[in-house]
């Protein structure tokens, strides 16, 4: 019979879904850290929160340990790295809080558009008002989404039962697929100028960390209004204080913080906000339902039926896993790169592979590109399982193709992702010592050898050129690591990509590519 060990408070209806699935379920609370290496070598599976903290000495002590259940969405408090180290499956229940979220946005909406925290606190006050809290009507105004992953689309659909019209903002989402769910797919700069309501909801990443700035702040109408029920960071909460200080927007509602609790911020004490302390999945049905999500994904994997939620997992026996894992490795940082070149909406996206792997199951390949090719900018957490079915919601269809005839090289991964602009294409093989090497960029032949910071230039292929862009970069502390080229014909447009320290920033950009044989210049982390 599997033990299961529940670490932290966990609805009962949770609880007794692993009862009734035949395992030994021990409730055991609030224990101390080393109480919890004590007792853990004993069990099949744990099934924790977010008080509970799997470090690695506390995975290392778990003996019989196969899978780690954690009811909601964020994995923070779990070392992963050690837990895949020692085979162990995480699992993570990201669905369980998305209407408890969604509702909190548009309760915090509702409370802008009708004053009702200050008449309430006016007439707590034994005041009688009236004329102050003059609201306005949902109905008829534009809304602004930022960020349309789960959360994102239900909002979407209460407000377009308020008889509003929505606007969204989101760079992996179809045209075809907005059109199904009545969204209006448009840019950050046009949301901001027409958007009444702008409701953030992405993750926090380098990309989104302060993309609601002082700028864009300033593109707002001067009676619009912004919530920020996604995480602490996206809103600038400066520029935001500074902005409602001025009146240049009509008011804001935040229920997140760069630090919480926010109890130093002086956003507190502004009339014009409202502030929640991170309340968006604090309702009794959020917490079932994490509950339940988790028990059933525990249960089906303790049956030997599915790993699904899994967050560190793919299911390949070890020596096929062994041979892949390169490949997946490569497969995984192309998705991620050629994501960051992208110029408009990603329709489809084809994968082929050549050679040897064409020998083996290639799915594993697909879902480590989907995984990288999403993960820059979505607000779930994806992940090898999720990947693909990821995609697909969003109207992104990923095909596969395999041959075993060889070409130039031994094994080859191609893809080629179709937007509403264009084609991009890369190409990327293993090296002797199993190192990715990108060997072909479009139409270009090129070897590129991956870092964590890269810039992509296009330009026209004229002499000092590229000097240029070193001079400026050099201007700027950005000292640059290595450097690949790649041409069709002298004086023809050429490629450019440079490994460098740090990443350029925007005044940077803005000084290379005032050159006009500058084409284009892309920034991408890996």
């Amino acid at each position: 019979m599997p033990k299961v060990l529940v670490s932290d408070k966990l609805s009962s209806e949770g609880v007794e879904i692993l009862k009734e699935s035949g395992f030994q379920v021990d409730v055991n609370t609030g224990l101390e850290k080393s109480e919890l290496i004590r007792i853990i070598k004993d069990y099949d599976a744990i099934v924790i929160r977010s008080q509970t903290k799997l470090s690695e000495d506390v995975i290392e002590a778990a003996e019989k340990l196969k899978f780690i259940g954690r009811a909601g969405v964020g994995t923070d408090n779990i070392d992963k790295k050690a837990a895949t180290k020692k085979g162990i499956v995480v699992m993570n229940a990201p669905g369980g809080n998305t209407v408890s979220t969604c509702e909190h946005a548009f309760t915090l909406m509702l409370s802008l558009a009708r004053k009702i925290p200050f008449a309430h606190a006016s007439l707590q006050n034994k005041e009688w008002k009236r004329s102050q809290f003059k609201g306005v009507e949902l109905n008829g105004k534009t809304l602004g989404i930022i960020g349309l992953g789960r959360i994102g689309k239900e909002v979407a659909k209460r407000a377009l039962a308020f008889n509003m019209q929505v606007l969204g903002v989101d760079p992996f989402m179809s045209q075809e697929a907005a059109d199904a769910l009545g969204i209006t797919l448009v840019d950050l700069s046009e949301l901001l100028q027409k958007s009444d309501f702008i409701t953030v909801h992405t993750p926090l990443t380098d990309e989104t960390r302060g993309m609601i700035g002082t700028k864009e702040l300033a593109a707002m109408k001067k009676t619009s209004f912004i919530i920020n029920c996604a995480r602490g960071g996206i809103v600038d909460e400066k520029a935001l204080c500074q902005a409602l200080k001025d009146n240049e927007i009509a008011g804001a509602a935040l229920d997140v913080y760069v630090e919480e609790p926010p109890l130093k911020s002086e956003l507190l004490n502004l009339e014009n906000i409202i502030t929640t302390p991170h309340l968006g999945a604090s309702t009794a049905e959020a917490q079932v339902n994490v509950a339940i999500e988790i028990a059933y994904c525990i249960r089906d994997a303790l049956q030997g039926k599915a790993v699904r939620n899994a967050v560190n997992y793919i299911q390949l026996d070890p020596e096929t896993y062994r041979t892949l894992k390169p490949f997946m490795e490569l497969s995984e940082i192309m998705g991620k790169f050629v994501s960051q070149l992208l110029d408009g909406r990603p329709e489809s996206v084809n994968l082929s592979y050549k050679g040897e792997i064409a020998s083996f199951k290639v799915d594993p390949l697909g879902m480590s590109f989907a995984k990288g090719f999403l993960s820059q900018v979505l607000e779930e957490d994806v992940n090898l399982v999720n990947a693909l079915a990821i995609a697909k919601e969003r109207g992104i269809n990923i095909e596969q193709s395999k041959s075993p005839q060889e070409m130039e090289y031994v094994n080859l991964v191609k893809a080629s992702v179709k937007t509403d602009k264009g084609t991009k294409k890369i190409e990327g093989t293993l090296f002797a010592n199993k190192q990715p090497r990108f060997v072909k960029l479009d139409d270009f032949h090129i070897e590129i050898i991956p870092s964590p910071v890269m810039v992509v230039m296009n330009n026209w292929d004229k002499p000092g050129v590229v000097g240029k862009v070193g001079t400026i970069l050099g201007s700027h502390n950005i000292n640059i690591a290595g450097m690949s080229l790649g041409r069709r014909a002298p004086e023809d447009v050429a490629v450019t990509v440079l490994n460098i320290d740090a990443l350029p920033e925007d005044k940077v950009v803005k000084e290379i590519t005032e050159n006009k044989n500058v084409i284009a210049f892309k920034r991408i982390k890996l």
